[in-house]
């Protein structure tokens, strides 16, 4: 019961963030306690015969023990992407994350709803830094560009004065210089990526740090798409599906025990009255 506990809170919380943009669902894996080998305890012992011997205390057969939760992974399978038209909005196809500068140190994301922050950074909503290899992304409104490498392009005509608003329509996108690329990372082992909330991930032993998209020993660089966001990979309806499971397996059990403990109660008493 303790374990269907555990797996009907992750389906709950895959429920909860089926519109949270770059949301990867977890899935509890279960496995067997040890399981016991039932033998006939008053017939110990070996029988003779002239043809050998044979086992008085003849296996009755494997009694189990329940189950237990083994761990809590992630799926990091691909989400569809949405069109938003926002150029602070960046979806990755592809393996990857997009890192970010948090007071606890470098986290990762694969949530790509940004926002340009008072002072002129490319930022998450909750207000951390996107970072780019050479550290976070100053830009402009309407003055930036990003390709499917990840990099970030810049009208310089519009740069210099940091008052100059510049629409959409009277940027004429000449001259566009390079000015950093978004920094992404891939793990060897992603699936022990610790979840720290506000859909950002840390890096653990098993895990293994950060290695920049790439580079030596790293995966070649997720595909970039500005404009879109990465939906959550969460199928609401197969969710529901097994939270229904998850409901009749926990009641089954449930009244399991109750028989078990009843039918106890009547031993009870039937040894009290002898």
């Amino acid at each position: 019961m303790t374990a269907q506990q555990v797996r009907l809170d992750a389906i709950s919380n895959n429920l909860a963030n089926v519109d949270t943009d770059g949301y990867k669902r977890d899935t509890a894996v279960h496995k067997a306690f040890a399981q016991m080998l039932l033998r006939r305890m008053n017939d110990d012992g070996q029988l003779r015969n002239p043809f050998g011997s044979s086992d008085l205390s003849p296996v009755v057969g494997k009694l189990g023990t329940g189950v237990e939760t083994n761990e809590l992974f992630t799926e990091f399978e691909q989400g569809s992407l949405k069109e938003t038209q926002s150029d602070f909005d960046l979806a990755l196809e592809g393996t990857g994350f997009i890192a970010v500068e948090t007071p606890y140190g470098e986290r990762y994301t694969r949530n790509g709803t940004f926002v340009l922050g008072k002072e002129g950074f490319l930022e998450t909503k909750e207000g951390y830094k996107v970072l780019g290899e050479n550290g976070p992304i100053s830009v402009k409104e309407n003055n930036f560009k990003v390709d499917k490498a990840g990099n970030i392009f810049v009208n310089r005509a519009y740069e210099d004065d940091p008052f100059r608003l510049v629409s959409r329509d009277e940027n004429t996108w000449e001259g566009l210089e390079r000015l950093d690329a978004l920094k992404l990372v891939d793990f060897k082992k992603p699936r022990f990526l610790a979840k720290q909330g506000s859909s950002l991930y840390a890096s653990t032993e098993e895990s293994g740090e950060a290695r920049l998209q790439g580079g030596p020993g790293a995966g070649p660089r997720a595909k970039v798409e500005q404009g879109f966001v990465e939906a959550s990979n969460v199928n609401p309806v197969l969710e529901m599906v097994r939270m229904i499971e998850v409901n009749r397996a926990y009641e089954a059990n449930q009244k399991t025990i109750q028989t078990h403990d009843g039918m106890l109660g009547k031993l009870i008493n039937e040894v009290a009255r002898v």
